[in-house]
């Protein structure tokens, strides 16, 4: 019997795991070269890295990511706050956060929240600096995340996405009052005399922009500036503002402030009889991949949401590293013309324009 268990144990015996230096001796190279590899440093040239890597492989070696972490202060983890996944730009966003990042080796926390508000973010921020993470990119795109100044930042490198702080941590965020100009006076060029505006969600800081950017622009023109309706993002708010819009005998050309709810304009549109674009053009904002297969395809603002992604990341990752805080960084968005918008017909008679409003 004791011989039996002797076997058992032995055969219970766990093989020595691969050292670096293990991983050295196999690759010809020194183990400073293989903890460069390892973490991922530009500093080795391609072909030593390449039989690193498959020394690496061979030998079953993976880095210890603790030992490396109190070796180094850095965790290669960072955390991301974000207020629902529900919204195409958010959802988006995050993607490219997540791609960006583990193209730079690092993990994502991801941290939802059930509420934009500044103590929802605060202790959201707490709860990541107690995991370990390097870093935090905020993804709120909400009024509430930090007007108040009450000090987001925590003491590690801050990043917030489509929102602002006063605590003036770096931003990167799509230029939207530029893009809601493009569609905007892509309306007034086809000869419109007015826009109507379908505009996001009043607590929205992407969305205050997308109207601000709209009524500047009617403004500049010399154009009315019809009272805006809002929505929630969705379709069905969309749906619900076309309705209201469709009434309307003045209507000639509506912007909608995402493609979710200029799918429910068009919905709108189309119950009521009236023709896109020839009675009332029609354009969005975001550039969402259905948008080419809307009835009919949507004009609409182009978001490079892989862009603004990557920017993030690097931002702070530049910061983590030890390099300079990086400041406001905005990416340019562009118009993407598609069959949803052209020139006016005669207007239909009726009463005269709704009342200008803001």
């Amino acid at each position: 019997m004791d011989g039996v268990r002797a076997e058992s144990g032995q055969g219970r015996q766990r093989r020595r795991e691969a050292s670096i230096d293990d991983v050295a001796r196999l690759a010809g190279v020194s183990g400073q070269t293989v903890s460069r590899v390892a973490n991922g440093r530009s500093n080795v040239g391609a072909a030593t890295r390449e039989r690193v890597l498959a020394a690496m492989s061979e030998l079953g070696y993976r880095p210890n990511s603790a030992a490396r972490a109190l070796r180094s202060g850095r965790f290669r983890s960072i955390g991301v706050i974000v207020f629902t996944l529900h919204s195409y730009g958010n959802l988006r966003t995050l993607e490219a956060v997540a791609a960006a990042a583990t193209e730079r080796r690092y993990t994502i926390t991801l941290m939802p929240l059930t509420r934009p508000t500044h103590a929802d973010v605060g202790a959201a921020l707490d709860r990541l600096v107690e995991q370990a993470v390097d870093g935090v990119i905020l993804l709120v795109e909400s009024h509430l995340a930090g007007t108040d100044g009450a000090g987001l930042r925590r003491g590690i490198p801050l990043v917030v996405v489509d929102s602002w702080s006063a605590d003036r941590p770096a931003v990167v965020d799509t230029d939207q009052f530029t893009g809601a100009r493009l569609a905007t006076e892509h309306l007034l060029d086809l000869g419109h005399e007015t826009v109507r505006h379908v505009a996001g969600p009043r607590d929205s800081y992407s969305a205050g922009l997308r109207l601000q950017g709209w009524r500047d622009t009617l403004r500049a023109h010399g154009r009315p500036v019809p009272e805006p309706i809002h929505g929630d993002w969705y379709s069905d708010s969309g749906y619900a503002a076309g309705q209201r819009l469709a009434a309307e005998p003045g209507l000639t050309a509506v912007f909608a402030a995402n493609d979710q709810m200029a799918l429910g304009v068009l919905r709108a549109l189309a119950e009521a009889r009236l023709r896109v674009p020839q009675d009332v053009s029609v354009a969005g904002f975001d550039d969402m991949p259905e948008a080419r297969n809307f009835i009919p395809p949507l004009t609409t603002v182009h978001q490079d949401f892989t862009a603004v992604g990557a920017t993030a990341v690097h931002a702070l990752v530049q910061e983590i590293e030890g390099g300079p805080r990086a400041e406001y960084k905005e990416i340019t968005p562009r118009l993407t013309v598609r069959a949803s918008t052209g020139e006016p017909a005669v207007r239909r008679p009726g009463t005269s324009l709704p009342a200008a409003g803001g």
